[in-house]
């Protein structure tokens, strides 16, 4: 995880610095960053609480836009419901995007014994604390900071530059080559749509066609690209 803290860092840094711009006051700012942890909902929802959208609208958007993370836990419920609940309920807040995708690549199936429970998990526990680390204290400087860097400086694209090589990594067999391909295209097709559910529609694209596909060809699906 550490070669992508940059990157997460980057993205954190510029949330910062658009939550204090956007004209939230820094103890606001520091509570959605601690509680909410999830920099496309925090992108998403400012321009909401500027103009004043209802809290109902506001909620939808960021459910819509972090609808993805419905298909990681779905994904890691075989690998985590050996732990209590209230363990179960941390890694879902500190699932990221980065922490996830690299740790399906390193555990593509979930442990069978105590020992290869206990791996996974500190395996896990060790990208949570680097991404989390990476992404709190960079928000907390660009709130501290928010009225001294330029929002013009874009550096949330150096987070997602980071999820992209991630992904293009990930894409090793044909089906997930095929599912990146869908939900880009049905992304960009349904970009129109109020409250980015131009997302929903591409992870649901994806997914429908993947499971599909996997039923009919389950070879071609797990046969490296």
């Amino acid at each position: 995880m550490a070669p992508m803290a940059t990157g997460i860092a980057a993205w954190g840094l510029m949330t910062g610095v658009a939550m204090v711009k956007s004209g939230m006051s820094v103890t606001e700012a520091l509570a959605m960053t601690f509680l909410v942890y999830a920099g496309s909902s925090q992108l998403a929802s400012i321009p909401l609480i500027v103009a004043a959208a209802p809290a109902w609208v506001i909620l939808a958007t960021g459910f819509c836009v972090n609808l993805r993370f419905v298909v990681f836990s779905l994904h890691l419920r075989p690998y985590l419901m050996h732990l209590p609940r209230w363990r179960r309920l941390v890694n879902g807040y500190l699932t990221a995007d980065l922490s996830y995708a690299l740790f399906t690549r390193r555990f593509p199936h979930p442990g069978a014994t105590a020992a290869e429970h206990h791996e996974q998990e500190a395996y896990l526990s060790g990208n949570y604390f680097v991404t989390w680390c990476s992404w709190m204290l960079a928000s907390v400087i660009g709130i501290g900071l928010g009225n001294l860097i330029p929002t013009a400086w874009g550096l949330g694209f150096a987070g997602v530059l980071c999820l992209v090589g991630i992904l293009c990594s990930l894409a090793n067999t044909p089906l997930r080559l095929l599912s990146a391909l869908i939900a880009s295209a049905a992304a960009v097709a349904a970009y129109a749509l109020p409250l980015k559910l131009n997302i929903v529609v591409a992870i649901t694209l994806a997914v429908l066609v993947s499971f599909w596909l996997e039923k009919k060809m389950p070879l071609a699906a797990e046969h490296p690209a």
